[in-house]
């Protein structure tokens, strides 16, 4: 059997709730959130087989790995936070808190060995300023250092990620049902299970797939998308997220002067 990355994006958070509220920096699960966690725990019928729980370092998607995957957590799995895997944008609502609020607020549960001073660093000069060249590096950096956990882990390896709606479509290069009002054609607490589309782990992109009882879960019979119409779709994608950065930067420029 190929090693499987369960693919998640978090609980509903308090930025979820308005427009608002995504001024809100790091913000927490709502009280719907955590009943989102509950139920995906629930739902999920692999708990025993998870060999690594990562996570995007934000504390709501922190949180939904450590209630939705609890029997893992339970039995001993510390939750390993990945900066890479953070979200795209550069609200307050996508910026991530300082190591050492980290450390303090989730002493013993996470591993934050790779969550650094200036992770949460979203300025032009960075490597998570929201460009569509460096989303698709760090993209395939984490791809990369997932096929890396798992072949150190066998055949039978299966990785749950927790990570965020729009960084989602950069991670699996599909862009079907994305809703660009949203951000992302994901829906919180959703889980899409994935294997490497080339299993010698030759690939220099460490390209996914979608396993056929996960399309099918959640598309029934539908064809995917042809290569023109990911490509549309991305480019569309790209090109709003790039207009709604540079319109927060005007913003906060006309607010200093």
């Amino acid at each position: 059997m190929a090693p499987i990355i369960h693919l998640v994006r978090h609980a509903q958070g308090f930025h979820n709730l308005s427009e608002a509220n995504q001024q809100i920096p790091d913000p927490d699960l709502t009280p719907l959130g955590i009943t989102q966690c509950e139920e995906l725990c629930r739902r999920f019928d692999a708990h025993d087989k998870i060999t690594h729980l990562v996570a995007s370092p934000l504390r709501r998607t922190l949180y939904t790995c450590l209630k939705s995957f609890a029997p893992a957590v339970d039995a001993g799995k510390k939750v390993v936070a990945l900066p890479d895997a953070q979200e795209i944008s550069t609200l307050p609502c996508d910026i991530g808190s300082d190591p050492s609020k980290l450390e303090k607020e989730f002493d013993g549960l996470v591993d934050l060995h790779l969550v650094k001073e200036g992770w949460n660093d979203k300025s032009i000069e960075s490597k998570y300023y929201p460009t569509p060249v460096k989303l698709a590096e760090r993209s395939r950096a984490v791809r990369v250092w997932l096929r890396d956990l798992v072949s150190k882990a066998g055949d039978d390896a299966q990785v749950v990620l927790v990570t965020h709606g729009g960084i989602l479509h950069f991670l699996t290069q599909d862009w079907d049902g994305v809703k660009l009002e949203r951000g992302t054609g994901w829906d919180n607490t959703e889980l899409r299970s994935y294997v490497f589309e080339d299993p010698t782990g030759q690939d220099p992109n460490a390209s996914l797939k979608e396993t056929n009882p996960s399309w099918r879960r959640r598309r029934g019979s539908a064809i995917p998308l042809t290569e023109t119409e990911q490509t549309q779709i991305q480019q569309a994608f790209q090109a709003r997220l790039a207009e709604e950065t540079k319109n927060r930067e005007a913003s906060s420029s006309a607010v200093v002067e």
